[in-house]
């Protein structure tokens, strides 16, 4: 499929007349913030999930800048990233994809992609289907760049908070939700990410770092 490209300020492509999916694959993958009529696991092909974009509002400050996930193209087009796919109402279309554009306004744009749902439901369609995702260009004042190591990226995680939290607790309820919705699926820059924190983080270690409660396998299943 031709990948096409929305300025993320532009809902005209999505005017409440056709159906919207939203994919997730930070922490919209454990919690939505918005109305959603269905949601389903499942992937996107061709990308990598890394955390190259500095955060300035949400994990962290201008002055003290934390670190999130964007999604970058892969050499190998099979490479799968997993996460969360949101089927939204034609009829709150408009507002969701305007909060999403607010939400995202710190150098992310919308793009198309192919999401493929998974595991298979006999109540739900399951064939490939269109879907918004918003990446974060590398033009953008917060794109970190790509050739920090990953223990670059942990000293920086560490101590930076932003209005939704600490940053390590983003780090950590990712982990949680892809180990708990695709167990068999090993997402190495993550959870060696991860790794390094927990060895740091002195407050954290020994806890359960527990994820939000809708964050099981009924996450498949429709929602009203």
């Amino acid at each position: 499929m031709e990948r096409q490209n929305s300025s993320i300020c532009d809902s005209s492509q999505h005017n409440g007349t056709e159906e919207t999916w939203v994919f997730g694959y930070g922490s919209l993958v454990w919690k939505a913030d918005f109305p959603f009529e269905e949601k389903r696991t499942g992937y996107i092909k061709g990308f990598l999930r890394r955390f190259f974009q500095n955060s300035i509002d949400h994990r962290g400050t201008s002055t003290k800048p934390g670190r999130v996930v964007t999604l970058v193209k892969s050499l190998n087009p099979e490479d799968k990233v997993w996460g969360m796919g949101y089927r939204i109402a034609k009829s709150d279309s408009d507002k969701v994809l305007s909060h999403l554009d607010y939400r995202e306004k710190n150098g992310y744009e919308r793009q198309q992609v192919l999401f493929y749902p998974y595991p298979p439901s006999s109540s739900q369609t399951n064939e490939p289907k269109t879907i918004l995702v918003y990446l974060a260009t590398q033009d953008n004042p917060s794109f970190a760049g790509e050739h920090d190591s990953l223990n670059t990226i942990a000293t920086q995680i560490l101590g930076a908070s932003g209005e939704s939290g600490d940053n390590v607790e983003y780090v950590y309820k990712l982990a949680d939700a892809m180990r708990l919705l695709y167990p068999k699926e090993n997402d190495s820059h993550l959870f060696e990410l991860e790794r390094i924190l927990k060895t740091s983080d002195t407050t954290k270690k020994g806890q359960c770092h527990q994820t939000c409660a809708d964050v099981d396998r009924s996450l498949s299943s429709k929602e009203g």
